[in-house]
């Protein structure tokens, strides 16, 4: 009998503490494209689009756009979008952080993204990957 009234107690308690602790902090999230319209951006004929979102004022926009603008090749289209020059584009897909990686396939499905900068060997994995259901990248 005293057992059952102390496993009461401690459920009790237990329930209590969960009410007093709020709810989890909101977490940040940025909507990312699923879908571009290929002719929008440069070579919409080829298989593949690489773009990244970026803007003049974006530190670190310049070292997403190097670790991207090396998978251009016949086949991967690669292209910088720039607040600054192309805000339409931005506000069109609601570009809301930059910089922002899109890998598209020749459909305009976005098949990877990277929010900051990604790293060269996870976004090289995702052009390999996307590579093996269509057609090689360069």
């Amino acid at each position: 009998m005293v057992t059952a009234g102390l496993v009461a107690l401690a459920v009790g308690v237990a329930l209590l503490i969960r009410r007093r602790r709020g709810a989890p902090p909101t977490q940040a999230r940025w909507p990312v494209p699923a879908q571009l319209d290929r002719g929008d951006f440069a070579g919409p004929d080829l298989p593949w689009l690489v773009v990244v979102f970026t803007s003049s004022t974006c530190d670190s926009c310049a070292q997403a756009t190097a670790k991207a603008a090396v998978l251009a090749s016949p086949l991967v289209q690669y292209q910088e979008v720039a607040y600054q020059e192309s805000r339409d584009l931005h506000e069109r897909y609601g570009i809301e952080v930059v910089p922002l990686t899109l890998l598209a396939d020749g459909e305009g499905v976005v098949r990877a993204s990277f929010v900051g900068v990604a790293a060269a060997p996870d976004l090289w994995a995702a052009v390999a990957e996307a590579r093996e259901g269509g057609a090689l990248p360069g």
